[in-house]
């Protein structure tokens, strides 16, 4: 059912302890507070990516344009190489980003709840870049690109 609700597509990535880059797929990606600034994500207990960037206390969040499915389906696998071929760029605060990514923004862990098999990861906003192009979208368990009119 849920399958049914279209979302954006964003790629959340940090620093594990050693500084090697993070990142993982999700699309429970929401505002959840203008003022102040919070967003939210839910990774899966089960992910193998998500204890990495938690430890860090900090992390990106990466919404993807609608030329990068490539990207989206390279950071949905569980596991292996993910940055392979991946063109980085750095943020002002060192964390890894996704170049040609429509918009970025970094945060702090605010607050972790539990949520099932996920967690309810809140983070509050401390810095944005954002461009002007069309975003990939999820629905049905495919990636498709939206065209602006």
């Amino acid at each position: 059912m849920c399958g049914r609700w279209a979302t954006g597509v964003a790629v959340v990535t940090g620093r594990d302890a050693s500084g090697a880059p993070l990142g993982m797929a999700v699309n429970s990606f929401t505002s959840l507070s203008l003022t102040p600034p919070l967003v939210l994500f839910c990774p899966a207990l089960s992910s193998s990516t998500w204890p990495g960037i938690r430890t860090s206390g900090r992390f990106a969040v990466n919404i993807l344009g609608a030329e990068q499915e490539t990207l989206a389906a390279a950071f949905s696998r569980s596991g292996g190489p993910k940055f392979d071929g991946v063109e980085l760029e750095s943020l002002p605060d060192g964390l890894p980003a996704l170049r040609g990514a429509i918009a970025r923004l970094v945060c702090d862990i605010e607050a972790v709840h539990p949520g099932g098999d996920h967690e309810i990861v809140v983070g509050r906003v401390i810095h944005t870049q954002q461009d002007e192009h069309p975003p990939l979208l999820f629905y049905r368990g495919r990636t498709s690109a939206m065209t602006l009119g």
